[in-house]
């Protein structure tokens, strides 16, 4: 009977041993499983995190420019350089062009969506589009000077009896000197003789050969850089505020295409506050602007850049703002050859406005 007892017992022990091994091997099997189950989970979430850290780039709005080499297009280098190290908030692809004619086409077949021109080819491109092109800003005021190999011209009355050489017939430079003439009653008592090119003209003045002549910027700094006995005698600009009771001198605008601005408001607010912020560079640093204007062939030498940007009268005043001055001008084309402006006054709708 004593026997019976301990085998019973030995194996109520063993049962228990069984059952707790059990136990341990199913908490063993399960802590495992959970264990797995949470490495996966920690593992997407850093995953996700990681996914969440990476920064999706933002895809920039395109913008397509034509603009002028000279004055023109010298006020955007700050934009050229900060598109071409991808930090500015839009993506501009720039198309410098040797003369005014060169952009017409562009600008009607809508290969580009702004572009620099001469403020009277602003209103003759709204007029040939049908008035879809407007005027954005002004961009550059009056760059033309009188240069005398010289010191009888103090003045602008010091010009009567003269014979003034000149270029840019059949253009702006033309109608504007006529007018301040006139203003002065100087009409018939100056002799303008044209030459047929800019750098034509500004051979003959840094050799020595023309005495008096009306050039524009840069031309007028590469001859002052040649000749170091010609100088400025008179700024065409000043002597046009005289005349119009201080109305500026607008030279130079940017148009956009009407379509264009109306669908994309805010890409075109970027670009004119990136172009305001290039134009306040380039007044203020014009040895740095200097660089980039050869950089990006504007102007063949940063040195003639730094010295012509002074006197270039690079500006950014939007439409609505310059509105009356540009009207000015057109009005004093338009008595001159009506064809200049595109045979009539631009209407309300060609001055953008901002949305």
């Amino acid at each position: 009977m004593k026997k019976s007892l301990i085998l019973i017992g030995i194996l109520i022990i063993s049962i228990m041993m069984v059952i707790g091994c059990s136990n341990d091997t199913n908490n063993a099997v399960d802590n495992s499983v959970i264990n797995a189950e949470n490495a996966s989970v920690e593992e997407t979430n850093d995953e996700t995190t990681n996914e969440e850290a990476v920064e999706t780039p933002v895809e920039r709005p395109e913008l397509r420019i034509a603009t002028l080499k000279g004055p023109t297009g010298i006020g955007m280098v700050q934009m050229m350089e900060n598109d071409e190290l991808e930090t500015s908030a839009v993506d501009y692809t720039f198309d410098l062009v040797g003369a005014p004619d060169q952009i017409i086409g562009k600008v009607v077949q809508g290969e580009v969506e702004i572009a620099a021109v001469p403020t009277n080819l602003a209103s003759i491109l709204n007029v040939k589009t049908e008035g879809q092109i407007q005027l954005l800003a002004v961009n550059t005021l009056g760059v033309l000077y009188v240069l005398e190999n010289g010191q009888e011209i103090q003045s602008i009355e010091d010009l009567k009896g003269k014979t003034l050489r000149s270029s840019g017939k059949g253009a702006s430079p033309e109608y504007i000197l006529n007018y301040v003439l006139a203003e002065n009653g100087l009409t018939d008592d100056v002799t303008v003789e044209y030459a047929v090119e800019h750098s034509e003209l500004a051979t003959t003045t840094t050799a020595g050969d023309t005495t008096l002549a009306l050039l524009p910027q840069p031309f007028v700094t590469s001859t002052l850089l040649g000749n170091a006995d010609v100088r400025i005698a008179l700024d065409l600009t000043k002597e046009w505020e005289k005349v119009t009771g201080g109305s500026v001198l607008p030279m130079g605008a940017i148009i956009v295409n009407k379509a264009y601005a109306e669908a994309n408001p805010e890409v075109i607010a970027s670009f004119m506050a990136e172009y305001q912020a290039s134009v306040e560079f380039v007044n203020a640093s014009p040895v740095d602007a200097g660089l980039l204007v050869e950089k990006f062939g504007i102007l063949p030498k940063a040195a003639l850049a730094t010295k012509a940007i002074p006197n270039c009268n690079i500006t950014l005043i939007d439409a609505q703002t310059s509105k009356e001055s540009v009207m000015k001008f057109y009005e004093i084309l338009k008595g001159y050859d009506p064809k200049s402006i595109g045979g009539s006054m631009p209407e309300d709708s060609f001055f953008y406005e901002k949305k």
